[in-house]
């Protein structure tokens, strides 16, 4: 019974609950953004063809706020007050970037006061390194700055991915789910709910956005910049010495190795990306169309198509993370693994297939494989179609 109850409370009512909310102020918000033209407008760098609005971050917000606060009897919501504000700074940035326009000086240093924020008030730091290279707690001098660029660095690399129909959003649920699992697992329970109400509003934003033509809507700056800040949160969470995940005392349960595993796609994506454009003498915060999702597109896959191979390749290292725990592997050998294929399935893969000859044969077959994911106007996903436009129409 006791199970029960906190399967109820802590996972189905909290992503129940972000889930109708969203799926209820999604129409109004589409028609918000058209009427005061809040959308983003098609450029040789975009991939869409038409404005599309843009305050998909909002909703989620909302669903989110909404989700929090209705099951906080579950849980002790008082300790998330602090991710609460640091989602509603990063809301606030986004949104404003969206409509206005910021500079990335400027969304940087809103970014580190925010992190800032969570340190100093919600005393959210990575301080312990829960066995790795034989390591425990780190001291202070070491963990404020660490956690500073850690977590800047998530909140960009979520805000680098949102390049195709579903991709951060997709990938946003699917953090949420795996990190969920692992506080579910060692009694973390503000966490776990946080992780349910984050993924149960972002399924409704997430098929529209897929699916929808008419009530499509773009999640923004505002929504990639709150998520980041989740993720971040989720990271700090995972890796701080007096949290519960490091008190599930299993043996050579690798936490930095499987946080690393779960930001494979998105963070290592970004570096290479970043480093690219350093080699090449620009800025790192120069847009430009080298993103791992640009190299499916450029292949022919459809959006939807794109997000299910980068979030089938991400979820691929941590089931391999995994399987190495599971099979004993140390820590340390966990790390290198993980490490080794957050590498090859960013750099080596985009290089290998940037590399290939129009004529040859692998590329051939990958233009076929793309080819086959464009099934927009057949079956389920037509009926999908339908049906998220038959929402927009209703409200």
């Amino acid at each position: 019974m006791d199970t029960l109850y906190l399967v109820i409370g802590e996972i189905l009512l909290p992503f129940s609950l972000g889930l109708l909310c969203v799926w209820y102020v999604h129409p109004w918000m589409v028609r918000i953004a058209e009427l005061k033209d809040i959308v983003d407008e098609p450029s040789s760098r975009k991939l869409q063809r038409r404005p599309v609005p843009i305050l998909g971050g909002v909703c989620v917000f909302l669903g989110a706020v909404v989700g929090l606060g209705s099951t906080s009897v579950f849980g002790d919501g008082s300790e998330l007050f602090v991710v609460v504000m640091a989602m509603t700074v990063m809301l606030y940035t986004g949104t404003m970037d969206d409509i206005l326009g910021l500079t990335p000086r400027v969304r940087f240093m809103i970014e580190i006061a925010t992190v800032v924020l969570l340190i100093v008030i919600g005393h959210y730091r990575i301080d312990d390194f829960h066995g790795l290279w034989g390591l425990g707690v780190i001291p202070v001098w070491i963990s404020v700055p660490l956690t500073v660029f850690a977590s800047v660095g998530i909140i960009n690399a979520i805000n680098l991915i949102d390049g195709v129909d579903g991709l951060s959003s997709g990938y946003c649920i699917l953090a949420c789910v795996l990190f969920g699992a692992l506080f579910y697992l060692s009694g973390d329970s503000s966490m776990t709910i946080l992780a349910s109400v984050c993924a149960g509003s972002l399924v409704p934003f997430f098929l529209h956005n897929v699916y929808g033509q008419r009530s499509k809507m773009f999640i923004g700056d505002g929504g990639t910049l709150v998520l980041g800040v989740v993720i971040s949160v989720f990271v700090i969470r995972t890796l701080r010495h007096d949290t519960l995940c490091g008190e599930l005392g299993l043996p050579n349960l690798g936490l930095v190795p499987f946080t690393l595993s779960v930001l494979a796609v998105p963070v290592f994506d970004t570096l290479r990306v970043m480093s690219a454009r350093i080699v090449r003498g620009v800025s790192p915060f120069q847009p430009d169309k080298t993103h791992l999702h640009h190299l499916f597109i450029g292949l022919g896959f459809s959006h939807a198509g794109t997000t299910v191979v980068i979030l089938t390749l991400n979820f691929l290292v941590v089931l391999c993370w995994w399987l190495l725990y599971r099979g004993g592997a140390s820590i340390d050998l966990q790390l290198y693994v993980v490490l080794g294929l957050c590498v090859l399935i960013t750099t080596g893969l985009y290089y290998t297939v940037s590399g290939l000859s129009p004529a040859s044969r692998l590329r051939r077959r990958l233009h076929r494989l793309g080819h086959w994911t464009h099934v927009e106007r057949t079956g389920l996903v037509l009926w999908l179609q339908r049906r998220m436009d038959r929402v927009q129409e209703r409200e």
